[in-house]
């Protein structure tokens, strides 16, 4: 069993008197793709503003790598720990090449001008070479960012993100709004990374969840605590949540 990258103890937040989380206990061991899923409202999104520091909880501790502990640390503090984060909608430089965007996403404090016009070394070169052939944009490089198509912009910001060679990757609904053809792309591509990154994923498009799933575990949110965890199949057997999520009948329901 590999060591425990991300740890959370008895998490607990609430929001003007809604418990968003409440006394969740949860673990993941380093390179491994976990799914986080869950209804609307369940606790998936707080539980990824709390892991980058973007809220603090009312109680419980989050650790991460060796006894870290997340809540005393900024945000900019988490992110330089190798915690990176994708949101729903892409976060690109719409007017710059998709090697460039890549080039900015490079570790280092420089500006945009600085960072444009620095010597990259052949080892970034490398580093963004193959991060080109891997989230399959070599051919369009030179293109600027707001002419690839929208799938093609989700893969770049992941591009960008593993650009900065982080611990722990957390992604908000990566397939959102893609095509099958991308969404199937996607998979392959998150599925890939499995051992080299470690990967925390809130998706709630059965589609595909079944695609990235297969060999993963699944950490189920309900009411903001954790109602069900383990094999993707023993999730959906479980009758608590086929009441509460499957049994509303709605593909792609949040």
């Amino acid at each position: 069993m590999p060591p425990p990258l991300l740890i959370a103890r008895d998490l607990t937040k609430t929001f003007d008197g809604f418990a968003a989380l409440s006394h969740v206990d949860f673990t993941l061991p380093k390179g491994e793709l976990r799914l986080l899923m869950g209804p609307k409202g369940s606790g998936k999104s707080t539980f990824f503003d709390l892991v980058t520091g973007q809220i603090r909880p009312d109680s419980g501790r989050l650790e991460f790598g060796e006894g870290i502990d997340l809540t005393k640390l900024k945000e900019y503090q988490i992110s330089h720990l190798g915690i990176s984060r994708k949101f729903q909608a892409p976060r690109l430089f719409p007017d710059y090449s998709v090697w460039d965007n890549l080039v900015l996403s490079l570790k280092g404090s420089r500006s945009v001008f600085a960072t444009l016009l620095y010597r990259l070394s052949s080892e970034d070169r490398d580093h963004l070479q193959d991060l080109l052939k891997l989230i399959g944009l070599l051919p369009k490089r030179d293109w600027n960012a707001d002419r690839l198509a929208h799938g093609e912009k989700q893969w770049l910001e992941i591009g960008m993100l593993l650009a900065t060679k982080p611990k722990l990757l957390l992604l908000d609904s990566p397939a959102a709004g893609m095509t099958d053809e991308e969404m199937q792309r996607t998979a392959e591509l998150l599925v890939s990374l499995t051992g080299k990154h470690s990967l925390l994923i809130a998706e709630h498009d059965m589609t595909f969840i079944r695609r990235i799933a297969s060999d993963s575990r699944v950490t189920f949110l309900h009411h903001g605590s954790v109602l069900a965890e383990g094999r993707l199949e023993e999730i959906l057997a479980d009758p608590r949540v086929r009441e509460v999520y499957l049994g509303r009948g709605k593909r792609g329901q949040k």
